[in-house]
């Protein structure tokens, strides 16, 4: 499938490259979900705002596994950076 919105450049924070590591997250994995719009754990409002910024050029979230170790990965409404946090890093 054709991804939905392009990534951008792609950074990671300390705290959430840790998280990866530890639990053998592939990043890869997550940044091919958020970009083929499937959000993760997020509500279904949330969903619907999503799908919304997709085509609008507006900022792109979505959010995977549960706390503590819960990621975000951001994607800026230009779509020149996406960014994976964790929650407390943002």
């Amino acid at each position: 499938m054709a991804p939905f919105f392009p990534l951008g450049q792609v950074v990671a924070t300390p705290g959430a490259i840790a998280v990866m590591e530890a639990a053998r997250i592939d990043p890869a994995e997550l940044l091919e979900r958020h970009q083929s719009a499937d959000w993760g754990d997020l509500e279904e409002e949330d969903r619907r705002e999503n799908a919304f910024a997709v085509s609008r050029r507006l900022r792109i979230f979505s959010a995977n596994g549960k706390p503590p170790d819960r990621l975000w990965v951001i994607t800026d409404a230009d779509r020149s950076v996406t960014t994976i946090p964790r929650p407390y890093e943002y």
